[in-house]
Parts: C-alpha cells; structure tokens; sequence
C-alpha cells in the first residue's frame, strides 16, 4: 500500500484527507499545492478538485473531460465548469486588492476566452474563481514534470456518482450558496459505506475549510485509492494532452 491524499481548493488554500498505510486518516490544511505535496511522501497518490492541463483553445462544453462527466450526472451536472484556453486563465495574474479590480479582471478574462473559443464563450464568475488554482498547479506540473504521474484530476460530484453504482447523488450539496444538510448527510453516508467511519466525517473541518470542503477532499482520497489500485477510469480514456504533455482528464 501507498500514501493516498485527496485535496480540494478551500479559502485558507488546499485541504486534503490523508491516508497513509496502517493509519486512519488524517485532515490537514496547507496554504500551497507546493506545501501539500512537500509535506507527503514522493510516492503518494493525489487526487484533487481541479482542472489540470489547459487547452489552447476551447470548444463547446470545455476541454473534453466537462462534456463527457456531465452526461452521468442528471441534475447535478452544473457543478461542472466549463475550461476556458491557457490563454484566459493567465489573462491576470494579480492578487486583486478591489472588488472592482476582481471583476475587471474577469472582464477581460472573458474577452480572450471569447477569442479563444469556439463558439466564443466568456468565463462564468464561478470557474473565474478558481483560475488562481489552476494556475498553481499547472505551473508545478509544467516545472516538475515527474508528479504528473502521481497529481490526478478527479470531481467531486463524479466521484459520487461512480461511489454510487454509477447513480448521481439525489440532493444537492449546497442551495442558494449555503451547504444543504441533507445532502451533507446523504454524501456522508456514502462514504461511510466506502470505509470512513462518520465521527471523522463529523468533524469540524480545519480553520480556513468549508464543511463541503472537507468532504469533497474526502471523496477524492477514495479515487486517488482507486487510481492507485488501477481501478479508476479516466474520462477521456486513454486521456489527451495539452501542450506542455501534461494529461487531460477528470479520474473516478
């Protein structure tokens, strides 16, 4: 057996579950992707909530991976951005002081995904706001090639869905915003059923971590097992590429 670590974006910067061999897991909070990965073993498997490999250029529905996870999700499906061009996601790379700033910024975001896309299409609010993520891990990945093998991009959502014989989850996780408890409830009782015992599920979460954070990190350390059992599937399979090579597909 191998370290697993399942990570999702949160305020304070990463959240992710680790399991190591013989251990229960564990939670932690780490302010960089760069920090995350120091801190585990080299041998660890990552799954995390976010895209990896940018395309130069976007069709209808995102890179590839967005249009072939939506189908299995029914209702659920809108929690999957759509990826703009490598082009618009660098578009500004400023750390925003103004709100007024934040959304030019995603005014002109916008303008070059348009160029960049066919049929031209702007960035939602939602995906803009997690470019500064993408972007840190992109750059880790184009500067140390070597964890592109172990750094694996999943979806919290799809990764319910494959969890539950392939059923999306029936309520959704937040409504309005706010976190939704029933569907808290309804996606901790999954992943009880897949191994987690449920006072670790209840806790609360690291300082800096949504609740809903924490168990989509949960849920992504249970593909980053699948992954390093061979059990998980890509979408697509076998994956693209984009063009620094890194792979380009969402793992369940």
């Amino acid at each position: 057996m191998i370290s697993l670590a399942g990570v999702d974006g949160c305020k304070a910067g990463w959240i992710a579950v680790q399991s190591a061999p013989g251990a229960s897991p564990t939670v932690s909070v780490f302010a960089s992707f760069a920090a995350l990965l120091d801190a585990l073993p080299a041998d660890a498997t990552v799954a995390v909530d976010m895209p990896i490999g940018l395309p130069d250029s976007s069709q209808k529905g995102g890179r590839g991976p967005e249009a072939l996870v939506r189908a299995l999700l029914g209702a659920r499906q809108s929690s999957v951005f759509s990826i703009p061009s490598r082009a618009a996601i660098y578009a500004d790379t400023s750390d925003f002081t103004t709100i007024e700033a934040w959304y030019e910024a995603h005014r002109r975001a916008s303008e070059i995904a348009k160029t960049t896309s066919d049929p031209p299409r702007g960035v939602s609010i939602q995906a803009f706001g997690i470019f500064a993520k993408i972007r840190e891990i992109d750059a880790l990945l184009i500067a140390r090639p070597e964890l592109r093998d172990r750094v694996f991009e999943s979806h919290p959502e799809v990764a319910f869905c494959r969890l539950n014989g392939e059923n999306p989850m029936a309520l959704p996780k937040k409504t309005k915003g706010a976190v939704n408890p029933a569907g808290m409830d309804e996606r901790k009782a999954l992943l009880c059923l897949h191994g987690y015992d449920k006072g670790f599920l209840d806790q609360t979460p690291p300082k800096g971590a949504a609740s809903d954070d924490f168990l989509d990190a949960a849920v992504m350390m249970l593909i980053a097992r699948r992954i390093a059992s061979g059990e998980a599937k890509p979408f697509p399979n076998p994956p693209l590429a984009d063009g620094f090579g890194i792979p380009v597909a969402i793992w369940t």
